[in-house]
């Protein structure tokens, strides 16, 4: 399947979890998103999954355990998604996997954001697209990098040219407080 290069092309949706088994929880969540997302689009999708990376938790709350996460990537061709729709099938998973929202950036059984959905653009209290933080977290960037490095997120300056992952990645690394993402090895159930 083609890898896409043009982030209007594709949505984005980070995947993470650091309670429980997170192993255990993303590898039963893929076939559930599958299933989730396919019924929800009349088209075949093209499915990117990123590698697994093990992250040091960033903000929140002292002494969590590390974070498991990955991305992602929906298309080509775009799957017509309404984004605030694709946001409570997400969130209706969360909760299926244990998510309670106790606190800002605690530890969490499954954590599933909406990076971006094609060239749209949201500004709301549920929802902003592209995701605001998206530039400034290694544990999105290092997974998107490894499977689309030339791919040009968006959320940048739009009067500069854009950056693509892997020099998004490569900029951000030497400005972080907590150690790089560290790229997990293929598993049966994570075969990326």
């Amino acid at each position: 399947m083609r890898l896409p290069s043009q982030a209007a092309d594709t949505i984005a949706i980070a995947l993470g979890a650091n309670l429980a088994d997170p192993f255990a929880t993303l590898a039963a969540l893929r076939p559930l998103l599958v299933e989730m997302l396919e019924a929800q689009a009349p088209k075949p999708i093209g499915y990117h999954w990123s590698p697994l990376f093990r992250t040091e938790p960033v903000g929140g709350p002292a002494g969590q355990p590390p974070y498991l996460n990955a991305v992602l990537l929906l298309g080509p061709p775009l799957p017509p998604l309404d984004p605030l729709e694709l946001l409570q099938l997400l969130q209706a998973l969360e909760t299926r996997f244990g998510r309670q929202r106790l606190e800002r950036w605690g530890p969490r059984h499954l954590d599933l954001d909406l990076l971006w959905c094609g060239s749209t653009q949201v500004e709301g209290p549920e929802l902003q697209l592209p995701h605001p933080r998206l530039l400034e977290r290694s544990f999105v960037l290092a997974p998107l990098a490894a499977i689309a490095p030339e791919l040009v997120p968006p959320g940048q300056d739009p009067k500069a040219p854009g950056l693509d992952c892997a020099a998004l990645l490569e900029k951000l690394l030497p400005q972080l407080a907590e150690a790089p993402p560290e790229r997990l090895p293929a598993a049966p159930g994570w075969p990326a």
